[in-house]
């Protein structure tokens, strides 16, 4: 009975995952950006536990693997795909677009796409076993989800912000997701200064960007990961 029910706990946790990004997708339609990224948070921190649990209780099966997949893309490929998408209906649109305003959201979705893209590259590139390559998009999920609440004002204001600018972001965050570019992964294997450099130097670099930016600091803190990274790969 034990093994019976272990076995479909770490299942049981990556649907809480899916469950989460569900909620969080309605929310960001709402325009609820608060609640949204509340949910994505709780949604990437059972995304960390699944895995875990199905580790410690030698509980992996193909089917967690495919359910993992199509959690991770609700909630960290559709769900930002919503806070954009609501954005869009938000942001001030140059002359140049003033009639494109009932279609032009729909480019939010583009990040839902190439979310899904991500995950199946991943799923099959054995090249990422203790880094990554490529965004992931619990990464993309948080940055969206850090600007819609850290910087609403600022993407809604007509002389700051509009619609063109949004869409050249979510181009550029798109190709992120499915590019080579490695990122270093945060998983310490032990907590040596020399093979956790990278690492600890991110870490530190985190502490004044939570401190100074609050609620926009997620969205500094991935564009921190995307500059070290690049740092790291032109270094190696």
């Amino acid at each position: 009975m034990a093994n019976c029910i272990t076995r479909h706990i770490p299942n049981t946790v990556t649907c809480c995952n899916l469950f989460s990004g569900c909620i969080a997708s309605v929310m960001a339609y709402e325009m609820k950006y608060e609640w949204a990224a509340f949910f994505i948070i709780l949604a990437a921190i059972f995304d960390f536990f699944d895995g875990m649990l199905a580790r410690l209780l030698d509980a992996r099966s193909p089917i967690g693997k495919d359910i993992d997949s199509l959690a991770d893309d609700i909630s960290f490929g559709f769900a930002p795909a919503m806070i954009v998408f609501s954005l869009f209906k938000e942001v001030h649109y140059p002359s140049f677009l003033a009639n494109a305003n009932e279609w032009f959201p729909y480019c939010a979705f583009i990040i839902a796409v190439f979310s899904a893209l991500r995950l199946a590259k991943f799923n099959i590139d054995t090249r990422q076993t203790t880094s990554f390559i490529g965004m992931p998009t619990p990464a993309n999920a948080l940055f969206w989800a850090s600007l819609a609440i850290g910087a609403h004002d600022t993407l809604i204001s007509e002389s700051y912000f509009n619609a063109f600018y949004l869409f050249i972001l979510v181009c550029i965050m798109s190709w992120l997701l499915v590019s080579e570019l490695p990122m270093f992964s945060l998983k310490l294997k032990n907590l040596t200064w020399t093979d956790n450099k990278i690492r600890y130097i991110f870490i530190i670099g985190c502490i004044p960007l939570l401190i100074s930016l609050k609620l926009l600091s997620f969205a500094a803190i991935i564009a921190w990961y995307l500059i070290l990274s690049i740092i790291t790969y032109k270094k190696a």
